[in-house]
């Protein structure tokens, strides 16, 4: 077995900066007809041989290079069977060190694909053979976890086909992957974003929103509020860190103007296998006119829930099933959380036929709620945390493992009554007159009544620093941070309380996260769960899986020192 070696930030930095270097100088003369990228394809089988390459696109008008998966973005959609040995051959063709992480599928640990974590990486030049049984089904994706290179577009989706029969009909399935683009290098994007956080963001407070908010409130509460917000060193319109100003939104690889199209029959009922691959844009989606109905969380069975609109983090799926009546084209429209822009598609019964594109929503401003201040919550936030009291409630008396804190020049935000908010459907989509399906919706199908009771409680912070776009676990920037242990057998839950103002979409590789819902008997299993700003939120954990393990926030550029190392003993 080879030496596992431990990863620092600096490693990290210095790879992402090494791996977008050979994105820049790119001839912006370039037409068309020198554009190097291939259609997605998808692969069925149990042998897989990929590339990761160096290939010329044009995604939002202009030439830059992008990191493929065989010439493609997104990479090919690889099709797998529960139950099945996969052997994937992965040659790396840049000239630097890459790799492929496959998010949300339970391996042994040497086959996780971070490096510094679970190996040494791809080296230029180079294979490596990715080989485990297949022990699920359901959507999940790949990526890369080497530097940038998954903003540059190194991913794509995973389809497993059950043993079993569903426990649900379709006549009809398509992949969709959302994600962001921008035609600048991302080692730029991350300089800029150091240097000012709200680089990227244009939709920040006037004075005029000043003397509006003295008229609704007062002089003296909208004058306290706005002295919170600036001691917070956050702005409440700070939703998201980048934004349209430099991504395109792309569904299928395809930005707004060029969008794919997907058919159907009328009366058919469609399968939507939907993935969040972007970098840093958590998506807020809907198709108007059609009510959906969740059918999966990632890639997990759950009882149905009939809504109008989900918004879906960084790295989670949903399955949704719709049955248009109408021979008419509907859009599958993504907004951006901060409403800068969207991702579009047709859901149409002739291509020729294409819907009117929806109006996006007006951004709204994080609240007190959002700051973690509970004593001033809205009367919706309130009856939140009444519904939820139950759910978060345990029956008796565990031991909290206490990590180490700090609460320093890194740590300008804190939450002073963080609280569960299961059923808040999040800042963007509060009051907007559609049913938004909320965490507190979701009930497993599969029965955990009979799950082992927690042996003990993490409790985690998500602290950082906007103003100096610094993020860090408990204070502790990774570079800094001694890894967590686990111990393998026992059953964990984790806390996160979100000291920050902004969502975190936290994935655990290796190990399913059971989150705490609403139902003790039907706890909902995930590999990614967003912490919402200023709140808390829980799940459990069954350590079955030996080994080195990354844990980490996945807005790609909030992850280098939002991230511990965990080890399985």
């Amino acid at each position: 077995m080879k030496q596992i070696h431990t990863l620092s930030r600096r490693t990290f930095i210095k790879g992402a900066l090494a791996s977008t270097a050979i994105l820049g100088g790119v001839d912006l003369s370039a037409d068309k007809k020198t554009i190097q990228r291939k259609k997605t394809q998808e692969l069925y089988g149990k042998v897989f041989h990929l590339t990761i390459d160096k290939t010329l696109v044009n995604i939002a008008g202009k030439a830059s290079y992008a990191t493929t998966v065989n010439g493609m973005l997104p990479g090919p959609t690889l099709h797998w069977r529960e139950g099945d040995e996969i052997t994937l051959h992965v040659t790396n063709n840049l000239s630097e060190s890459s790799s492929i992480h496959w998010h949300g599928i339970i391996l042994p640990f040497e086959m996780d694909g971070v490096p510094g974590i679970s190996f040494d990486g791809i080296a230029p030049n180079e294979t490596f053979t990715y080989t485990f049984k297949v022990n699920q089904s359901g959507t999940y994706w790949y990526h890369s976890h080497s530097g940038f290179q998954e903003q540059t577009g190194l991913y794509g989706a995973i389809v497993i086909q059950p043993k079993e029969k569903e426990p649900f009909e379709y006549d009809e399935e398509y992949v969709i992957t959302l994600s962001d683009y921008a035609d600048v290098k991302p080692s730029t994007i991350y300089r800029n974003l150091k240097l000012s956080a709200d680089y990227y963001n244009f939709n920040q407070r006037t004075l005029g929103d000043f003397f509006t908010e003295v008229k609704e409130k007062g002089f003296l509460e909208a004058f306290s509020q706005r002295s919170m917000w600036n001691k917070m060193r956050m702005s409440p319109r700070d939703l998201a860190d980048v934004t349209a100003y430099t991504y395109t939104f792309l569904l299928n690889g395809n930005g707004p103007k060029e969008p794919s199209n997907f058919l159907f029959k009328q009366g058919q009922k469609i399968r939507l296998r939907i993935i969040n691959s972007a970098a840093m844009t958590i998506f807020d989606v809907r198709i108007p006119g059609l009510k959906m109905e969740v059918i999966t969380a990632d890639g997990n069975y759950v009882q149905p829930v009939n809504v109008d609109e989900f918004r879906i983090g960084v790295a989670e799926t949903y399955d949704i099933i719709v049955e248009p009546q109408d021979e008419r084209a509907y859009a599958i429209f993504a907004q951006s959380i901060e409403r800068s822009g969207y991702a579009l598609a047709n859901l149409t019964p002739d291509t020729k036929q294409l819907a009117k594109i929806p109006k996006m929503d007006a951004p709204q401003a994080l609240t007190m709620v959002d700051m973690g201040m509970g004593h001033n919550m809205s009367k919706m936030s309130k009856m939140n945390m009444s519904q939820n009291k139950d759910v978060v409630s345990m029956k008796k008396a565990i031991p909290i493992t206490k990590l180490p804190m700090k609460w320093n020049v890194g740590t300008t935000m804190r939450a002073m009554d963080p609280q569960y908010r299961l059923n808040d459907p999040g800042v963007g989509l509060r009051d907007n007159g559609r049913k938004v399906l909320c965490y507190g919706d979701l009930r497993s199908l599969r029965s955990t009544k009979k799950e082992k009771y927690p042996d003990r409680e993490i409790v985690l912070h998500l602290t950082g620093n906007m103003d100096r776009y610094m993020w860090s676990i408990n204070g502790i920037p990774y570079h800094e941070a001694k890894p967590l242990v686990f111990h393998y057998g026992e059953r964990l839950r984790i806390t996160y309380i979100n000291d920050t103002m902004m969502n975190h979409p936290m994935h655990l590789h290796g190990l399913w996260s059971d989150l705490e819902t609403g139902d003790e008997n039907h706890l909902v299993r995930k590999h990614t769960i967003i912490s919402q700003p200023g709140s808390k939120i829980s799940f459990r954990v069954t350590v079955d899986a030996k080994g080195a393990w990354a844990y980490h926030c996945h807005l790609l550029y909030h992850m280098t020192d939002m991230f511990r190392k965990v080890v399985v003993s």
